[in-house]
């Protein structure tokens, strides 16, 4: 399917809006013929009728609603945008903030939002299939239309300002929303299909995104999934601009006003280390058991790394020194297999080791080491129905775990 036109979008938002070509035309100041054309070919586009035509005027089709609804998300993010620009020009000039429709042009919102991942013109260039000159002249038409730049060159590359990063932020979740739209109109027909792209945190990974997936899959093989494994503050950043779907994991406490989170089930750390460890005889063990044996954990500020810090301190005693810190997993197992090395980790995460017997869980209770694993999303985010599938399967997977 060729790339869908946002200016196609806007003469469909208002005709919806409107009722009628002719009434459309007045407010968009575009001739009934050229209205006309945007609407015909985001219909062929689609392969759907967006509209009943009738003598009272044009009422939207059940396809046509699910548009209109991702066409308004998309024209209040840019609005923002440009309402954000007038309070930053202020008194400054605030007539040369430009109208809205320099903003309707999926390409130049494309090359701002590369242009802030990878700082690089050039890069940009290439992945656009562009010239280097007409990256520039998108990024120059931007900057124009809002009054101030958008990037700083500096010794790094091509740098958003504080007022692009804001802006990239949501010309990212304007070309989110635009890649739904074919997947909403695809499930009313019920087809599942497009890309999920998931920000998978570790403790997802082992058991219940590969569960979750599998089974969606199997139901709708015309889907995608994408995961991402970076760390978390790079996965926010991404979900803010559209890039990640949802992050699946360890809750954190506070995530901000801008994020929704939802809990799947409880998950409990535990004392693992290599089947046959001289630890493994015993039926209960104490801090002291503990002594003199050599540790493997997460690295400093990971968030069991400083609730194992607190539990240590709550009962009077220094966090164990670990012989070696890695956010590895493949590594952890490694070394705890061929030594005497403790770790405290998810169970969930060395699942498959442990039901194989090559690890084993300790006998040592861990109070307050509890950890919530759910989902997070951004708030207010309308969810594409590949996502809403995986979501609905991975509380189906988790309500089995729960019982």
């Amino acid at each position: 399917m060729d790339q869908i036109s946002l200016r196609h979008l806007h003469a469909f938002r208002v005709v919806a809006a409107s009722g009628g070509i002719r009434r459309s035309s007045a407010a968009l100041f575009r001739a009934s013929s050229a209205v006309t054309r945007s609407v015909a070919t985001l219909e062929r586009q689609l392969d759907v009728p967006l509209f009943e035509r009738k003598g009272s005027g044009m009422l939207a089709t059940a396809a046509g609603a699910v548009v209109r609804l991702r066409a308004e998300r998309i024209e209040a993010e840019l609005q923002a945008v440009r309402e954000d620009a007038l309070r930053n020009a202020g008194g400054k000039g605030g007539g040369k903030v430009g109208s809205i429709e320099v903003l309707l042009n999926e390409r130049r919102l494309r090359a701002a939002t590369l242009l802030a991942e990878v700082d690089h013109m050039p890069t940009v260039a290439q992945a656009l299939g562009s010239s280097q000159a007409a990256v520039s002249q998108a990024i120059a038409r931007l900057e124009d239309m809002l009054g101030q730049p958008l990037f700083l060159r500096s010794a790094h590359g091509m740098l958003p300002t504080d007022a692009g990063r804001r802006w990239v932020e949501r010309f990212g979740r304007v070309l989110a929303e635009l890649r739904h739209i074919p997947e909403d109109v695809g499930a009313l027909a019920g087809v599942v299909e497009g890309t999920v792209t998931i920000g998978a945190l570790p403790l997802a990974r082992t058991q219940l995104l590969p569960l979750a997936i599998a089974a969606v899959l199997e139901r709708h093989p015309r889907l995608q999934v994408s995961s991402l494994e970076s760390p978390y503050g790079e996965l926010t950043a991404a979900l803010l601009g559209g890039h990640v779907d949802f992050i699946v994991g360890a809750l954190r406490s506070a995530p901000g006003d801008a994020f929704s989170v939802h809990a799947l089930f409880e998950d409990k750390a535990a004392l693992v280390a290599r089947a046959g460890h001289p630890l493994s005889r015993k039926k209960k063990l104490g801090l002291a058991d503990l002594q003199g044996y050599p540790w493997v954990l997460s690295r400093p500020g990971a968030p069991l790394r400083e609730s194992l810090g607190q539990f240590f301190r709550r009962q009077g005693m220094a966090p164990p020194t670990p012989a070696v810190e890695t956010g590895d997993l493949a590594l952890l197992r490694g070394l705890l297999a061929s030594s005497d090395m403790l770790t405290v980790l998810s169970a969930h995460q060395l699942h498959y080791e442990v039901a194989t017997g090559q690890l084993v869980v300790l006998p040592f209770a861990m109070p307050g080491l509890e950890r919530s694993i759910g989902i997070m999303t951004r708030e207010g985010a309308h969810l594409a129905p590949g996502a809403r599938v995986l979501l609905d399967e991975m509380e189906a997977v988790s309500a089995r775990w729960r019982k």
